[in-house]
């Protein structure tokens, strides 16, 4: 256990700071924006605190990013934990407030109780590289919202609109192209990214899109201790219902993970499903053993997330032969 720490409940325009020592809270407000970034670290030095405090954030994607980033700059040791690992200790000490200044400290609670990954930033090449595929995938989904807008005028009638409708797919068009063009370019011109990118392609299934996102999402996978803590980070680990004699619920993927990159390995899942040499194999013992289809998929993107870390971490391309000798262990869902 910590004797002192720093929570930080993080928002859109501020920050509410609580620094805990035993029973006793001090706390600050300041905005969430690069002065009041600057001022957090001369407020926590003026409180005496040394660099290996603890200070705990919870992950809110961009909001929570800036800060963190900062403060590791600045020489603190920063964890970004889940949400829900804050909410379910909440919880455990029955807190009956929900105010961003209790939020704060809850996190310095949380901190001072139990032992914390420190949080290392991604490096900058892979922050760009997820701010161009998020856009990308913005764009992509507008030019679908715009395409689904068309089918129905023309289901209806013809509509002046309908024109500019089509135009605004046209520039989309244009974009889109533009910006797979600039992450091509963005992974060529940094050699880290261009290596662990080739090796994620040579696995049948994930072509370049999938190999960029999961760059862009996952980052630098090595920091992950094993691929089954990857597996999880992702959210493609089997949960199981099972309890005396009674509860019998179907497993399924758990979910509790990184949404979007989940999102990139379905249909890479499919994929590999019918194009990958190992993942063909284990589908159809699956198959036998009267799994359904849509478990079938969960399965194979597990797997792909295992290969995926294996391919990176050794720095060897995919080789079926190998995976294929380890056929023989229970795959899960």
């Amino acid at each position: 256990m910590n004797e002192c720490a720093v929570g930080i409940d993080v928002s859109k325009r501020k920050l509410d700071i609580c620094v805990l020592r035993g029973r006793k809270a001090k706390t600050k407000v300041l905005p969430n924006d690069r002065a009041g970034h600057d001022a957090l670290h001369a407020w926590l030095m003026e409180q005496g605190l040394a660099s290996g405090t603890p200070v705990c954030l919870e992950a809110t994607g961009p909001y929570s990013e800036a800060v963190a980033v900062a403060l590791v700059d600045q020489g603190w040791t920063v964890s970004v934990i889940n949400p829900a690992r804050i909410k379910g200790f909440g919880q455990v000490q029955l807190s009956r407030n929900k105010t961003d200044r209790a939020d704060a400290r809850l996190l310095a609670s949380f901190a001072c109780s139990v032992s914390l990954e420190p949080w290392h930033p991604p490096s900058l090449a892979v922050r760009d590289l997820r701010a161009l595929v998020e856009r990308l995938q913005a764009l992509q989904d507008m030019r679908q919202q715009e395409l689904n807008r068309l089918e129905v005028m023309a289901q209806v009638s013809t509509s002046p609109v309908a024109k500019m409708v089509q135009e605004h797919i046209a520039w989309l068009d244009r974009q889109i192209n533009k910006i797979e063009r600039d992450i091509n370019d963005h992974i060529d011109g940094h050699p880290e990214l261009k290596q662990d990118a080739e090796l994620i392609r040579s696995i049948p299934g994930i072509g370049d899109k999938t190999a960029a996102r999961v760059l862009g999402y996952l980052g630098d996978v090595r920091r992950f201790k094993s691929a089954k803590a990857l597996a999880a980070f992702v959210g493609v680990t089997p949960r199981q219902r099972l309890s005396g004699t009674s509860v019998r619920g179907r497993t399924m993927l758990s979910r509790t993970g990184h949404a979007d990159a989940r999102k990139a390995l379905y249909m890479p899942g499919l994929v590999a499903v019918r194009h990958n040499p190992v993942i063909m194999a284990m589908a159809e013992r699956l198959r036998t053993r009267g799994l359904a289809p849509k478990a079938i998929v969960g399965a194979s993107m597990r797997r792909l997330v295992h290969m995926i870390y294996g391919v990176v971490t050794s720095g060897t391309p995919f080789d079926a032969k190998i995976p294929l000798n380890g056929l023989a262990v229970q795959d899960g869902i």
